[in-house]
């Protein structure tokens, strides 16, 4: 499986405090990978980098190179909004706009310029097949995001994510606001949705990660301790804090 993204000698700083030490990662095509560990120990900062998301903190700097398809996403001639395409993000709460359920999907489309009715159509469907939310609300696109159950939300925040198309999916946390009935519709569709896309979510939840993840990577205050296939982690990990973490004996 070839790397689609990899992160080199990657260090981190929100003023003189250093949230993220020396990482180095390579993320394989078509696999999720997990990135586990207590609060606060960086996981959400180095996804963030992923889409230059931390771009907005004003004390935030980075040293080291985020590459995908072997092109630094920090170099100065890269355009952002055009890498956000390329890769998109699903938070943690679902955020659908005060818009109707089609205006949602569409909107990341219209940003770019389409405004031909028929292809809007197409991408909308499509994305919300994709999302495994077509079914659910073919007959109500006009009705107000606003009005779904929370999971349906957050699937329709993927589809708005997917409309784009984009390689790499980024997912903060995505399920941790929604019931067990929910969670598990989303964590299907995280598993079909990597025969597409690169996946690589940060949750809190083990049997989350060692469900759905091929490769999980387990951060702790800032350094990345140990990173493999999630079998091994889960089985069989390198070291006795990832082991203490993962059985519930800290964090």
């Amino acid at each position: 499986m070839e790397n689609v993204l990899e992160a080199k000698n990657v260090n981190v700083f929100y003023g003189d405090f250093q949230a993220l030490k020396n990482i180095n990662m390579k993320f394989k095509k078509n696999a999720v990978t997990a990135l586990i560990g207590p609060s606060g120990c960086g996981k959400s900062t180095y996804l963030r980098l992923f889409n230059r998301m931390n771009d907005y903190i004003d004390s935030f700097n980075m040293q080291g190179d985020i590459m995908v398809e072997n092109k630094n996403i920090y170099n100065k001639e890269i355009v952002v909004e055009e890498l956000r395409k390329k890769i998109g993000m699903v938070f943690q709460k679902p955020n659908p706009f005060p818009k109707s359920i089609f205006e949602n999907v569409a909107y990341g489309l219209k940003i770019q310029g389409v405004t031909n009715k028929a292809v809007l159509k197409n991408a909308v469907r499509k994305a919300l097949q994709q999302a495994a939310l077509w079914d659910e609300v073919k007959l109500d696109l006009d009705k107000s995001a606003l009005a779904l159950s929370g999971g349906q939300q957050q699937r329709l925040c993927i589809a708005r994510t997917l409309a784009v198309e984009p390689s790499i999916i980024l997912m903060d946390e995505p399920t941790s606001a929604l019931d067990p009935i929910a969670t598990a519709k989303v964590e299907e569709l995280i598993r079909e949705l990597k025969q597409k896309y690169t996946i690589i979510i940060v949750t809190h939840n083990m049997q989350q990660a060692s469900r759905i993840s091929d490769y999980t990577a387990f951060f702790y205050m800032g350094d990345m301790i140990e990173y493999n296939k999630t079998d091994t982690i889960f089985r069989n990990p390198q070291y006795e804090r990832t082991q203490n973490y993962i059985t519930g004996r800290f964090g």
